[in-house]
């Protein structure tokens, strides 16, 4: 009787076995070692910023007035019109605001048509009234000045005219004054951000490659807003500008 307690195809199978694993670990081994060759010729990409706190230097201020009138009453609403205009230029000359830097658009007409589901009877007449309006534009580089007038235009409202400020808008004109300095520091940063990760797995970081840069970065304070086109902010008069680069750096062997 043969013997049923060894199957002659074990060792068979065995030997298979053995053969398969040492075909993987072959595998895994060279793997690891393509890996670690291309880290030691691999380059290494961080993101570094610098930034600073800058001031406005620049303010423009927009707001407008405007006049109603019936449709038959554009002479006189004309004439108050130029009554308006003249106690805008008298407030703003009060104010020490200079005549140099005040724009005075001319006066823009605009219809009022009938709401005729509103008003039948005067449909008829298509044209429900006239309203005159005029733009006042104010740039300077007395920006605390500015501001202060715009939000104090009540004399003007006790005088019966009807103005609002429409903007207020704050630049900063010095911005290629700073892009070189902060480009530098945000390298700089890139470059101990590099090191310190380098360090981590026992290496050194090697010489620059390359730089791109990104657009500047003008935002409200202790704001993270970030655009790939850049941002300029024109709503406060304190604000940060950003510089953000990616910088490569080599991994030498």
């Amino acid at each position: 009787m043969p013997d049923r307690g060894v199957r002659p195809w074990i060792p068979l199978l065995a030997a298979l076995v053995l053969g398969i694993a040492l075909v993987a670990g072959t595998l895994v081994t060279t793997q690891s070692l393509n890996y670690i060759k291309t880290f030691n010729t691999s380059l290494l990409t961080v993101a570094g910023q610098a930034q600073v706190e800058v001031t406005s230097d620049q303010v423009k201020w927009t707001g407008d007035f405007f006049v109603n009138a019936a449709p038959d009453g554009l002479q006189p609403a004309y004439a108050q019109m130029a009554k308006d205009q003249a106690a805008v230029a008298g407030f703003l000359a009060s104010q020490g605001v200079p005549a140099a830097s005040i724009t005075i658009s001319p006066v823009a007409l605009t219809q009022i048509y009938v709401d005729c589901a509103q008003n039948p009877a005067a449909c008829k007449l298509g044209v429900g009234g006239y309203k005159l309006q005029q733009t006042v534009t104010v740039q300077s580089a007395d920006v605390q000045g500015i501001t202060k007038v715009a939000q104090n235009v009540t004399p003007l409202v006790n005088q019966g005219v009807s103005f609002s400020t429409q903007s207020l808008e704050y630049y900063y004109t010095k911005l290629d004054t700073l892009r070189a300095k902060l480009l530098a520091q945000a390298t700089a940063e890139a470059q101990q951000r590099a090191q310190q990760i380098a360090t981590a797995t026992g290496r050194q970081v090697g010489q620059l490659v390359s730089v791109q840069t990104q657009p500047l970065q003008l935002t409200p304070l202790n704001s993270a807003q970030v655009s790939n086109n850049g941002q300029y902010d024109t709503t406060t008069i304190q604000k940060q500008l950003t510089a953000i680069v990616q910088a490569q750096f080599r991994l030498p062997q």
